[in-house]
């Protein structure tokens, strides 16, 4: 039996965690949740889960009421959501956390060699050079959760790597994708949280309508399969049934074909690679299925161009662009800038910032709150 810590228990991936814990109680045991600021939830979750022994939530006042009514459970609260992973009897931690907060619990639980199911991206974006000499030193394991690097897993997994030509990470385009550039002028948050496939929070919704999460899942791969950028192209795919492909040397393609649902992306990582392992292999991409599929238009969508140019510069120059896009979508969600501000933003403050190269963590925590510092200057707010 795995014990495991599900961080962002309150969100969408982590609700769809909690099912696949309640329908597998013997292989699954779940000992600590996070749930930010909806602490309204742990009362439910702690009567389903009678075994959970630590909360983490933000609001120090709540802690301590709960505390009170429930005197077996360890509270955390503030800035000790690090102590919470640190501290955990778990072999599993689960990081479904949203931005850059998730950065700290990533690394955290790999010094403690803790196997890491990772469903923030924001971990490897800003801090892909920490994670992966944490794991070349032997320290931890990381098993994806993200639908498209579940997807290349499954396909690496039933070929050789000499035998890919590329990796084809699939988008949906989001809510905008049949908008023209000069129809975004005077899109609204109302319009750009309606997604057309998925169902995700907030800021995943509006990055998914920048196609900013795409770029991060470019860098994503890079970092998890050690794979040159050059060799990894997105493909627009409204249905988003084929996750992400493999194109091999003979022309041949291999890919992961299911419908948009999380559970079997989750269960992959949390089954450690040992479910869901079926995938296929057609001569051509057509033959997957009567899905469409649309050449990418770098131009129409520049955020996956920032993510490249982050990647390249090195050093905080991610922790610069994450930290950027989290302000800007963030002030976008408060109706006080467009939609078409965020690329813009963004753009300028990874080359307002100096850049420092080999950064430690703590230069990354520091430049993450320059990028919103710059940001909310850029604006005058």
């Amino acid at each position: 039996m795995r014990k495991v810590l599900l961080l962002g228990a309150s969100g969408n991936i982590g609700s769809q965690s909690l099912d696949i814990f309640k329908a597998d109680r013997r292989n699954f045991q779940l000992v600590g949740i996070s749930v930010g600021r909806q602490h309204d939830k742990i009362p439910a979750i702690l009567r389903d889960f009678p075994s959970i022994a630590s909360v983490y939530l933000i609001d120090e006042g709540a802690a301590e009421r709960y505390k009170i009514v429930y005197p077996s459970v360890r509270f955390y609260c503030g800035d000790q959501l690090k102590d919470l992973v640190a501290d955990t009897s778990a072999d599993i931690v689960e990081n479904a956390l949203v931005g850059f907060s998730g950065l700290v619990p990533s690394v955290v639980a790999l010094e403690h060699n803790k196997i890491l199911a990772l469903s923030n991206k924001e971990s490897l974006v800003v801090g892909g050079e920490l994670i992966n000499k944490l794991l070349e030193e032997g320290h931890g394991k990381i098993w994806p959760i993200d639908s498209e690097h579940v997807a290349l897993a499954k396909c690496l997994h039933e070929v050789s790597r000499d035998d890919v030509e590329e990796m084809i990470i699939t988008a949906s385009g989001g809510s905008f994708r049949n908008l023209t550039r000069d129809e975004l002028e005077g899109v609204t948050v109302k319009d750009a949280l309606a997604h057309p496939t998925w169902s995700m929070g907030a800021k995943i919704t509006i990055d998914s309508a920048t196609m900013m999460n795409k770029g991060f899942e470019v860098l994503e791969a890079h970092y998890l399969y050690n794979w040159p950028v050059s060799n990894i192209r997105v493909l627009l795919h409204k249905e988003s049934y084929v996750h992400s492909l493999l194109k091999l040397n003979d022309g041949s393609y291999i890919a992961d074909v299911c419908p948009p649902d999380m559970h079997g992306p989750i269960s992959y990582a949390l089954y450690e690679g040992n479910a869901f392992n079926h995938v296929d292999r057609t001569s051509s991409i057509e033959e997957f299925g009567n899905f469409t599929f649309k050449s990418f238009d770098k131009d129409r969508y520049p955020a996956v161009g920032l993510c490249l140019y982050a990647l390249e510069k090195g050093g905080i120059v991610p922790a610069l662009l994450n930290g950027a896009n989290e302000e800007a979508v963030n002030l976008f969600l408060q109706e006080k800038i467009r939609f078409i501000d965020i690329e813009t933003a963004v753009a300028y403050t990874m080359d307002a910032i100096p850049n420092i190269i080999s950064p430690t963590l703590e230069d990354l925590i520091k430049a993450d709150k320059q990028a919103r510092k710059t940001v909310r200057e850029y604006f005058n707010l």
